[in-house]
């Protein structure tokens, strides 16, 4: 595979980001790319390592020794088709994904995996910019319906099969443009929209009907959409937030991340002028509450609308530099993360609890926060409060980027009496099958929030689940 040796040669290169003092004024993506020859000559350290831990760890099953080696030859159209059988939108998780792939990667023993997400992405924008890429309708139309509702990772996936399988696919969204969190949630300097509206082109072009601003169980009842398709994936993600009940949670001031970042995408799409936006951190202390990817979108975002300054906090104790002793190669390395938003400007902390919400004139003013310890007893963590670390970190904005609980209940989940799970997703059984008879789920709406690649796994074996059930029944 590749270079037997390229391991030995050549040393781990990384296609680096825009200018700190350039990317922060404006939401272009941050991330470059490599040249074509540097991008080979970094696929060429792929070896031949008998067992692909790369692959083992990757949730759509990429082959990616396999398109590495096709990179490394300079075969960039076999790298893409290798790339596309596992994969439908490596353009997505060539930019977002945290590859777990190189964290399982056999070079990653010495912490130099390769560059297997930079070369997902290379490998795809290559094939588009030389028209690999082309629609391709299914030669033949199977007669039967399908409905999918939700637009995201797991519902633009289940579409994009179930179409090149035959069927007649319409897929809802509630928002005004198709992509779900793709394009409202995650900001445009970590994945330009302009890459989903491609991938969206296409697969219009391949035969799927996309029906924007269309809320399915408020809008339109689940029981019409019931008698009018064959089958209904629901994909609706995981949309109802985590919230904080804290003392002064009600104060002017504390929003969600979501509500901030989507409003701010909007502006970006021009689908709101910025005299619209209801919630902006220009020339404000902004505290995030939430030490994630979401609360590192709150940062970067905050950073461009020129905060007075940032400040990130996390509940859970600072993760280590390196692998701790109980989280070896090749499981993913719970370790401590800096993003390009951390790098442009931001106070974190850990360790630290919030206590209540502190206000003036109805408006928020601060928080108080308390220092927390994690003591192991019996195999769980147990969280308690350090006495006398109390204290007020000032803020006019605070967002609550704390991830979220299960999907929204109201509407079509309730009015289709779903089964559910303990945790309130959507039960399903091995099938992707809910309780209702040709009603199938996928996604965050039954896992919970994951990951954009874990989403597209998802929605691809959704797919195929209906399409069986489809042609059996």
């Amino acid at each position: 595979m590749a270079d037997p040796n390229g391991f030995l040669k050549i040393k781990r290169k990384e296609a680096g980001n825009r200018p700190l003092n350039e990317r922060v004024n404006d939401f272009s993506e941050v991330e470059q790319i490599l040249n074509s020859e540097d991008r080979k000559l970094q696929a060429s350290r792929c070896m031949d390592c008998g067992i692909p831990f790369c692959h083992w760890s990757c949730p759509v099953d990429n082959l990616i020794p396999e398109w590495n080696d096709l990179l490394y030859k300079g075969d960039w159209k076999g790298a893409y088709m290798r790339l596309a059988a596992t994969n439908n939108f490596p353009e997505f998780t060539g930019r977002i994904c945290p590859a777990s792939c190189e964290h399982a990667c056999v070079l990653n023993i010495n912490e130099e995996p390769v560059t297997i997400r930079e070369n997902e992405v290379a490998i795809v924008e290559k094939a588009f910019a030389e028209g690999y890429v082309k629609p391709e309708p299914p030669k033949k139309r199977s007669g039967k319906t399908v409905a999918v509702i939700g637009s995201g990772p797991a519902g633009m996936a289940a579409a994009d099969l179930l179409n090149k399988a035959g069927h007649t696919v319409t897929l809802f969204e509630k928002d005004e443009k198709a992509g779900g969190l793709l394009r409202f949630g995650i900001p445009d300097f970590k994945l330009s929209k302009a890459v989903i509206d491609r991938r969206l082109n296409l697969m219009i072009a391949e035969g799927v009907v996309v029906k924007t601003g269309i809320n399915i169980g408020k809008d339109i009842s689940a029981r019409e959409i019931i008698t009018q398709f064959d089958a209904i994936c629901i994909a609706i993600g995981a949309g109802h937030p985590r919230d904080l009940p804290a003392e002064g949670r009600e104060l002017e001031g504390v929003h969600f991340a979501m509500d901030f970042l989507g409003m701010q995408n909007r502006v970006n799409a021009s689908l709101l002028s910025t005299s619209e936006i209801s919630i902006s951190a220009k020339g404000k202390k902004v505290l995030v509450i939430g030490g994630g990817d979401t609360g590192s979108d709150c940062v970067g975002t905050s950073i461009r609308q020129k905060a007075q300054s940032v400040t990130q906090i996390e509940i859970l104790p600072k993760p280590p530099v390196t692998r701790a002793s109980d989280n070896p190669w090749p499981y993913y390395g719970k370790v401590l993360k800096t993003s390009t938003s951390h790098e442009e400007g931001c106070e974190r902390f850990w360790s630290l609890s919030t206590v209540r919400f502190i206000g003036s004139n109805n408006k928020v003013t601060g928080v108080e926060v308390e220092e927390v310890e994690w003591i192991k007893t019996e195999g769980r963590h147990e969280m308690r409060p350090v006495a006398g670390t109390r204290r007020i970190i000032e803020a006019e904005l605070v967002l609550l980027a704390m991830g979220f609980v299960h999907p929204v209940l109201e509407g079509l989940i309730s009015e289709l009496e779903l089964e559910l799970s303990i945790r309130k997703n959507i039960s399903v059984n091995a099938n992707h099958a809910t309780s209702r008879e040709k009603i199938f789920a996928a996604g965050d709406s039954v896992s919970g929030a994951s990951l954009v690649v874990n989403a597209i796994a998802s929605g691809r074996k959704v797919a195929k689940e209906i399409d069986r059930f489809l042609r059996n029944s």
